[in-house]
């Protein structure tokens, strides 16, 4: 029973990309159907086109349909904020020198704290 679920969830997985060859498989299997009737250019011979205007035409219309899937559920998914951290908080003075004008404000940066060393040596034996 997983065996089947997992083959199921793969074939659902990887069926976009297979549908494409699906249709391409399809073009080369009935090649000559397509060429003589669904062709656009089969009243001119002189064009080789062998039914790629069809292919290229169905191959359009599924690209198309899957970008605006795509453009739908990216449009309609909910944006969810993950990390949200209210105690944090920035602190922004302004600076008023000589140098920089009044309008002009930088970040204060806390002064540098080396880490306790005491608590970092080798054990003793």
């Amino acid at each position: 029973m997983k065996n089947a679920v997992l083959y199921i969830l793969v074939f659902a997985t990887l069926l976009p990309t297979v549908s494409q060859w699906g249709t391409v498989a399809y073009y080369h299997a009935n090649k000559d159907y397509i060429a003589r009737v669904l062709c656009e250019n089969r009243d001119k011979p002189e064009l080789h086109c062998d039914g790629h205007c069809y292919l290229a035409k169905r191959l359009k219309a599924q690209q198309d349909k899957q970008d605006k899937e795509t453009t739908e559920r990216v449009q309609n998914t909910p944006v969810v904020q993950l990390f949200c951290d209210s105690n944090q908080a920035f602190l922004f003075h302004p600076v008023i020198t000589e140098l920089l004008s009044s309008a002009c404000s930088g970040y204060v940066v806390p002064a540098y704290v080396a880490p306790v060393t005491s608590f970092f040596h080798p054990p003793c034996a």
